[in-house]
């Protein structure tokens, strides 16, 4: 039998079917008869067997859901302590709430949850079906879509979907949270200022992007910055911000454009400093070009710490052909990125800077030295007495490093 939700937006849906021309459109009209069919089917329900209708203004904000917003899921989407929503088929829908976690009760169609994945794409140009099983997408609020469909999964739709929760926006809120000292703060924003390049590394959900934003905020009012995404994430608050996205092929295979592309691009629109959102394959060599030329640029990368991801920048460009060997990448890697900074979740969901590190020569052997500035010793990011926080382009940029470091957090 159906739910009084259910026999509400079938009975709203035929009444917009039938709706005259000329007739009131928007939001607010939709809301208004909403609620006018709310308030009728408490009254039938006096006087008739109907399915009972409960809180009537939980009716109407499901059945605007439905019609408007992303139906059973548009809650999840609104409550500001979920980070993340993810279903494993129609009957098991999960949260991550400060990290952590949870099955929620909530459980749908199959007929239901595909209608409401093309309701999600229809905006983004993109599609997922038999020839393109797998996608990834922004939703209008900025949250990351991902969905992978059979046969690449197992008998259900897999749908990821990764809010935009802007907690902290610059690195003071990274130090108000917790997740950062002070000192640390004070010598990453003078990192930035100086044009070092930095890449920030981690595991997934371990808050890379959430970093790389406010590693952002940090740059020169007066700089043009050029994005480079797979999928907008990215947010700097400046104002000369060009932001630049993959497209996947069509329905014939042809017009697709990688991120090797769009680096090359974004070289051609008179950048200040380029952000990689994230450097996942051969792009890496074209990101390492274009640092190497004396072009300034922050991304973010995959590894489970800072030698794994130095280890990692020296692998991938070798994707980018078979001319391209160690003996070029190595010293390159070594001449081009200056810091690497690590960022860890704990079991807890706690999300905190654990390694900020400078790049230094390489050895003959191919190992590129590394000076670990700050580390996590267990009680929290401390500034290791033995390491040289010091580097030429700190020097250029007039900072004072030790000053910086002199100050207790």
């Amino acid at each position: 039998m159906k739910t009084a939700v259910e026999l509400l937006e079938e009975q709203v849906r035929a009444q917009l079917m039938r709706r005259a021309p000329g007739a009131p459109e928007g939001e607010a009209a939709l809301a208004e008869l909403v609620a006018r069919a709310v308030d009728d089917y408490d009254l039938r329900s006096l006087s008739e067997d109907l399915p009972a209708l409960g809180d009537p203004h939980f009716v109407r904000k499901r059945i605007l859901d439905a019609l408007t917003g992303f139906g059973p899921l548009q809650p999840l989407l609104d409550d500001p302590e979920i980070e993340e929503i993810w279903l494993n088929g129609p009957h098991q829908i999960y949260v991550a709430r400060g990290g952590v976690s949870e099955l929620t009760p909530l459980r749908m169609t199959q007929e239901a949850l595909q209608a409401l994945v093309e309701r999600m794409l229809a905006p983004t140009s993109r599609r997922v079906d038999l020839s393109s099983p797998y996608v990834d997408a922004a939703l209008p609020d900025g949250s990351r879509l991902h969905v992978i469909i059979p046969e690449l999964s197992r008998g259900v739709w897999n749908v990821n979907i990764r809010k935009f929760v802007a907690r902290a926006q610059r690195l003071e809120h990274l130090v108000a949270r917790g997740s950062l000292t002070a000192q640390a703060a004070r010598y990453l924003t003078a990192a930035v200022a100086a044009g070092l390049n930095i890449v920030v590394s981690g595991a997934t959900q371990a808050g890379k992007t959430t970093l790389l934003n406010c590693l952002a905020a940090a740059i020169g009012p007066r700089e043009r910055v050029v994005t480079i995404e797979e999928v907008f994430e990215v947010s700097v608050p400046l104002r000369d911000v060009a932001s630049l996205q993959c497209r996947p092929p069509n329905l014939d295979g042809a017009g697709e454009v990688g991120m090797r592309q769009l680096v090359k691009e974004a070289l051609r629109m008179r950048p200040d400093r380029i952000i990689v959102g994230e450097v996942r394959e051969a792009e890496c060599f074209d990101l390492l070009l274009a640092l190497n030329a004396g072009l300034p640029g922050l991304a973010t990368l995959h590894a489970n710490g800072v030698r794994e991801a130095v280890t990692k920048l020296c692998t991938l460009p070798l994707l980018a052909g078979a001319n391209i060997s160690a003996d070029f990448v190595v010293p390159t890697v070594a001449a081009t990125v200056d810091a690497v900074v690590h960022v860890s979740k704990a079991p807890d969901g706690r999300r905190s800077v654990s390694d900020i590190a400078l790049l230094g020569g390489a050895t003959p052997e191919g190992v590129i030295e590394l000076s670990h500035v700050f580390t996590d010793t267990g009680r929290g990011l401390t500034l290791r007495s033995e390491a040289c926080a010091e580097h030429p382009k700190f020097e250029r940029a007039g900072a004072n490093v030790a000053a910086l470091l002199g100050s207790v957090a």
